[in-house]
């Protein structure tokens, strides 16, 4: 399950930024996650708990935001919607497609005592 490894992370960057600000806990952290990025928000949600116990984030609340996919088309030049990877073009049928939104995760926020 890489979303322990993604979840540890998190923390890092979190605990980092934390302490950069002298702050004594994270009450919330905020992620922008995409479809396309193969992470399951409800494990790394998980994780997330596991892995921040005895740390600055404990019992912190993780809120996940979730970035649609989309794609630019070669033949028809438009960008489209797209569900998930390897999936054709909806409009034309194609698969020369270039990703252009929905497969990042990172750290939008965090909110600090």
């Amino acid at each position: 399950m890489h979303e322990m490894a993604l979840a540890q992370s998190v923390l890092e960057i979190v605990e980092a930024t934390a302490r950069r600000h002298a702050a004594q806990r994270v009450t919330a952290v905020r992620l922008e996650i995409g479809v396309l990025s193969h992470v399951a928000p409800e494990a790394l949600e998980f994780c997330f708990g596991a892995v921040t116990r005895g740390s600055l984030a404990e019992r912190a609340r993780l809120e996940i935001e979730t970035t649609p996919g989309a794609a630019w088309c070669v033949p028809c030049g438009e960008t489209v919607a797209l569900s998930t990877l390897g999936a054709p073009c909806p409009q034309c049928g194609s698969y020369q497609l270039a990703v252009s939104q929905g497969e990042a995760m990172r750290v939008i926020d965090i909110e600090v005592a």
